[in-house]
């Protein structure tokens, strides 16, 4: 290690930042040890495209499984809560409102946010049901 490196790496704190300088240290020695006394390299075998597309293959297969397939089921399961709201249920949109349900049609419902004031959103925007009807008080 040359003595500038060893006088940089104490310096830093977190162990992302250490670990940050070693591969840069390792990354900027490599090319001088493969000039040093490394035999040549054997020409590329063949095969290697099949491994490359194998780990594409992998790397999909874990996106699917991680983020996905999750993100499907949870809107899964925000369409059913959709499908199942009736009149005089609390709900909040994605506006950030929470109003109560006064009708519902077929592709909107008729939020009433305040007495008296009403407005019409499309069932795409409601992001999420309260666990009580409105007209029931909460049980403390």
């Amino acid at each position: 290690m040359s003595k500038q490196t060893r006088a940089i790496l104490p310096k830093f704190s977190s162990l992302a930042s250490k670990i940050v300088a070693a591969v840069t240290v390792l990354f900027a020695a490599a090319p001088a040890m493969a000039q040093e006394g490394a035999p040549a390299q054997a020409p590329a075998q063949s095969g290697g495209g099949f491994t490359t597309l194998i780990m594409i293959v992998l790397l999909f297969a874990i996106f699917y499984f991680m983020m996905i397939r999750p993100q499907q089921r949870k809107e899964k399961e925000r369409q059913k809560m959709i499908s199942e709201l009736r009149a005089g249920r609390k709900v909040s949109f994605a506006g950030g409102l929470i109003g109560t349900i006064k009708e519902v049609k077929e592709q909107t419902f008729v939020i009433e946010i305040c007495p008296g004031s009403t407005v019409e959103v499309a069932r795409g925007a409601i992001m999420a049901a309260a666990d009580e009807p409105a007209d029931e008080p909460a049980k403390k």
